[in-house]
């Protein structure tokens, strides 16, 4: 499998009160969604991406509604190439910071100007909730940098300050050997898992309650193997991927500091009401664990369950 990622930390200065609720996720993604579709969309008139003839040559399109090719398998639409990474905040008062992860994967990095120009979209905009205090605007924000980072040693490039001229093209990717030199780093016999933004899985038919690494490494592997073969060279062997399961099934759960919160993203678009709650907190796990250290790393980087686009299913793991 050579699926790279790419992860950028854009911040903010915030220029007036800004609140955001709870599905911090889906607000941001809503913002960049929003940005790149009214600074670049060639076609306004058309209904969807789906249904524009530009499709299969648009960039915004590549990422916000990737399409497949006729003689992919799956349905009609790829798995889009990227996942946000929310503030942690939910107020922000006018002077202060605020900082949101993106991921990118394979040659979606290839697109990073049309990111940056969004960003600066999003400063007119605005961000967050309508406020009275704002005068039913929402939160005003000024572009301030771009890093590109790697979320597993800590390493930066900035890409893009306020007020220079010069942009760089992201240079840290993160790939198979970047994984695997910090998977064995880590505990063969014990690993915490934290989940920082609500991890929502699904496992015959009923919501996953409890942390269990058999029904998460049974998402995660199909979801690996959408992002491979549509932005990669090839999914995980269907061997290794049983022999994983059977690990991950005998795993102990040691300790388990989560909890359940139920929260509902709401589309202006549409007027559907989604839920996107889940698990968050700190589990730890125990057993023969040293063959899923990879796979459990790679979830880290691109999310796994419901909503990973809009930000959920992110956690690290620790030693």
């Amino acid at each position: 499998m050579t699926l790279l990622t790419h992860h950028l930390h854009i911040t903010f200065e915030v220029t007036g009160p800004l609140e955001i609720d709870n599905n911090a996720g889906s607000a941001v993604r809503g913002a960049v969604v929003n940005a790149l579709l009214n600074r670049f969309c060639a076609n306004q008139t058309a209904p969807t991406c789906a249904d524009c003839p530009l499709v299969r040559v648009c960039p915004v399109a590549a990422l916000v509604a990737p399409m497949r090719d006729t003689d992919e398998p799956g349905g009609e639409q790829r798995p889009r190439p990227y996942v946000i990474r929310p503030p942690q905040g939910r107020r922000y008062a006018p002077g202060e910071s605020l900082t949101f992860g993106l991921g990118l994967f394979g040659r979606a990095a290839e697109l990073f100007p049309y990111i940056v120009m969004a960003a600066h979209v999003i400063e007119f905009q605005g961000l967050g909730r309508r406020l009275e205090e704002n005068r039913g605007r929402r939160g005003g924000v000024r572009l301030q940098e771009i890093d590109a980072i790697n979320p597993l040693t800590g390493a930066k490039q900035p890409l893009f300050r306020a007020g220079k001229r010069q942009i760089q093209a992201p240079g840290i990717p993160i790939g198979p050997a970047e994984v695997a030199s910090f998977a064995i780093t880590l505990p063969e016999d014990r690993l915490t898992l934290r989940f920082l933004t609500p991890m929502r899985l699904i496992d015959g038919g009923r919501l996953v309650k409890q942390p269990a690494l058999r029904p998460l490494l049974q998402r995660l592997g199909i979801r690996l193997t959408d992002l491979s073969m549509a932005y990669g060279d090839g999914p995980l062997p269907a061997a290794d991927a049983r022999a994983l399961l059977s690990l991950a099934e005998r795993a102990i759960l040691e300790r388990n500091d989560t909890r359940w919160i139920d929260i509902v993203s709401h589309s202006r678009r549409t007027g559907e009401r989604t839920p996107i709650g889940g698990l968050v907190g700190e589990a730890v796990f125990s057993g023969n664990l040293a063959p899923l250290r990879e796979i459990l790393v790679w979830g880290s980087l691109v999310h796994v369950g419901k909503n990973a686009v809009k930000g959920d299913g992110w956690y690290v793991v620790e030693r």
